[in-house]
């Protein structure tokens, strides 16, 4: 809920409790990506899977071909948010959905579907391009929602841990809640919560190249999409803020 406004809220009849507490755009989100697993996993051989990747999942190196070819980095135009609607295995998808579940919901809830998908799409954008930047010769593929969620995480963490605001009704004088502050960035860090979930947040993903040195295998996440989602998410929220 937004912090505009000061009429209270209307409380509708009791009634059935849905079986669903998410909206239904998070829902419906999380429906279209396991629909696409699905699919793939059923209808696909591995040379359907290869092709499916080739032209779906987003690949730094295209970006060095396309300089020889441009025809090679045509699918640049689409991949860069197509990556974030393939999973590698059941497990991944089953982690970004419910990662995804939690930081879409209160997204959904205070600015709509239209916001929320629109800041999960240019976040997994983002992280393609952080992707890039630290991929762009190791012939590297990215693929999953992680890059998009963390953007959702990112919009969240603006607003989830400020304090509720509180108004007066004028017609009946109740004290009604309204919502929760969007945070700046200078508020994010004074915030004690805010500042703390992120530099964690952060510091877990920055640490994952240096996993290798202590466990001698390559760890399988892409922490550059994770970050540059993040970073993402954050930024763009405000565009979504209604200004009184």
């Amino acid at each position: 809920m937004s912090e505009q406004g000061s009429s209270p809220e209307i409380i509708p009849p009791a009634g059935r409790e849905p079986v669903f507490l998410l909206p239904g755009a998070v829902t419906a989100m999380i429906g279209v990506l396991v629909a696409i697993h699905l699919a793939s996993t059923l209808a696909l051989n591995p040379d359907g899977m290869l092709q499916l990747m080739f032209w779906f999942a987003f690949q730094p190196l295209r970006i060095v071909a396309a300089t020889a070819d441009p025809m090679l980095g045509v699918p640049l135009l689409w991949t860069p948010f197509s990556h974030a609607l393939l999973h590698g295995s059941w497990d991944h998808l089953v982690f970004n959905a419910v990662w995804f579940a939690i930081f879409a919901t209160p997204v959904t809830r205070r600015y709509g579907s239209g916001a929320m998908l629109a800041i999960f799409m240019v976040s997994a954008a983002a992280g393609a391009a952080f992707f890039a930047a630290t991929s762009l010769y190791t012939g590297a593929y990215l693929i999953g929602a992680s890059g998009g969620v963390s953007g959702l995480t990112g919009a969240a963490v603006r607003f989830v841990f400020q304090p509720v605001i509180v108004a007066v009704d004028p017609e009946t004088g109740r004290r009604v809640v309204v919502g929760r502050k969007l945070a700046g960035l200078r508020e994010m860090w004074s915030d004690g919560r805010t500042r703390s979930f992120v530099l964690i947040w952060v510091a877990l993903n920055a640490a994952v190249p240096l996993l290798p040195m202590f466990t001698g295998a390559e760890v399988a996440v892409a922490w550059q999409a994770h970050l540059g989602g993040f970073i993402a998410g954050i930024l763009l929220v405000g565009l979504f803020e209604r200004r009184s």
